[in-house]
């Protein structure tokens, strides 16, 4: 199992349609092409602009794949355009892929 970690800066006080775009389709989507999200944050104490996510995988070959059918849904593509109609809410991305160390406990996937 590997965890995908992604970081998403939003735009000046874009933050809250970052969230709402993954509240009321994103997640969903992720569920349809079979991801299994670990959890979505915000911070609650230092920079406000951020809203983090884990995603869980058997492999590399299977982000690949989710990731790239997930990306050619028309459905995601026309909520993302229409949550971007007035520009876009996502200033950058980071993004990493952890494996857990052999002590780590068991997160859920």
């Amino acid at each position: 199992m590997i965890y995908e970690m992604r970081t998403y800066y939003a735009m000046p006080g874009k933050l809250r349609a970052v969230v709402q775009r993954f509240a009321d389709v994103t997640h969903d989507l992720f569920l349809k092409y079979g991801f299994r999200p670990v959890g979505y944050w915000t911070e609650s104490v230092g920079d406000n602009t951020k809203f983090h996510y884990m995603l869980a995988w058997e492999n590399d070959a299977e982000r690949r794949a989710k990731w790239a059918e997930f990306r050619d849904d028309p459905e995601r593509i026309r909520a993302f355009a229409e949550s971007e109609k007035d520009g876009p809410i996502v200033a950058r991305i980071e993004n990493s892929i952890w494996e857990a160390t052999s002590f780590s406990p068991q997160l859920p996937a």
